[in-house]
């Protein structure tokens, strides 16, 4: 009997740029499936999350670059996009045996992800514009979509990656039809939580108990959603911490999103009417809170009295 030597290919070592919540969050995965991670942020919180969980965390984007065959970015900000774009720049070409396959996951104005393609293309290194529709907490129902656009070749080579995290990863065909997908699909949730908000303010005013609305309409094929099953049960409790999405976070999709639609002259009346919604929500002090928290802005309208909030502890060094 002879038996095999073949042995099973390297995985690629991951780097991960931006280590936030779904930065961190997409770490944690890949070390859990036996992948060698590096990553950096800016913050120290989370830099020590990736130590915690068995990651390497580097003092550079550049250094991550460097030892990375794969790298991810997760950035909340074209600024951030721009800074770790000259940083990658940065790496001696010699440094790389192969160019690392850059997946940029990030929300951000599609100028800004060309102009980071564009730069990273002249150093021969490809770049995929990723974005993924989901939080994190839904990774571990599998639940993330990954639009991926770009070249074909490279979107095959990363695919066992971005399947740690989902088996729903499409590839919807040029360069920045990824950002797009993403906008299409974040201009619906927003509608969906300021719907949500208002269908469970109408409830509570008609002197229903939400709890039934959720239970009835949540697993309806007709009426229910992913959006409701999360955000729902938050405005029930009225908790909406910890977030899934802040609200905060939220303003800067909803102007990309706004800005879009104009570049295209598409009208969105329904979506510019929800923004205000998100805009309130902020006056209230509510911008650090998940998106569900918009209930809380209904209920004010409706004369629903507010609701107690316990103090949050300080932060001790």
């Amino acid at each position: 009997m002879t038996v095999s030597t073949k042995t099973k290919p390297a995985l690629p070592r991951v780097g991960i740029l931006g280590l936030g919540i779904m930065g961190g969050t997409m770490a944690e995965a890949l070390l859990k499936q036996g992948y060698t991670v590096c990553g950096f942020d800016i913050d120290t919180k989370a830099k020590a999350r990736l130590k915690r969980a068995g990651g390497l965390s580097l003092s550079s984007a550049a250094d991550v670059a460097g030892q990375s065959d794969v790298l991810i970015v997760s950035l909340s900000t074209s600024r951030a996009l721009a800074q770790v774009t000259e940083s990658i720049a940065s790496v001696p070409r010699a440094q790389w045996a192969r160019p690392p396959i850059v997946i940029e996951t990030s929300t951000l104005p599609m100028d800004d992800k060309d102009a980071c393609a564009k730069a990273l293309r002249k150093l021969g290194i490809t770049t995929l514009d990723a974005p993924i529709s989901g939080t994190a907490v839904r990774i571990k129902e599998r639940a993330w979509t990954f639009f991926v656009s770009g070249k074909r070749t490279a979107y095959n080579a990363v695919l066992p990656v971005l399947q740690v995290f989902t088996d729903k990863v499409s590839y919807v065909g040029a360069y920045g039809n990824g950002t797009k997908m993403k906008f299409a699909a974040n201009h619906l949730v927003a509608i969906y939580n300021v719907a949500y908000a208002e269908s469970v303010t109408l409830a509570r005013k008609m002197g229903l108990d939400p709890q039934e609305v959720l239970k009835l309409f949540g697993n309806s094929p007709v009426l229910g959603t992913g959006v409701m099953r999360l955000r729902m049960p938050m405005m029930l409790d009225r908790q909406y911490s910890p977030p899934t999405m802040k609200v905060e976070v939220w303003q800067k999709d909803m102007q990309v999103i706004g800005d879009m639609a104009k570049s295209v002259g598409c009208p969105t009346p329904l979506f510019s009417t929800c923004a205000a919604i998100y805009t309130s929500a902020m006056a209230l002090g509510l911008a650090m809170e998940d998106t569900a928290s918009t209930a809380e802005v209904m209920s004010a309208m409706a004369g629903i009295g507010s609701v107690k909030r316990k103090a949050k502890k300080p932060v001790t060094s």
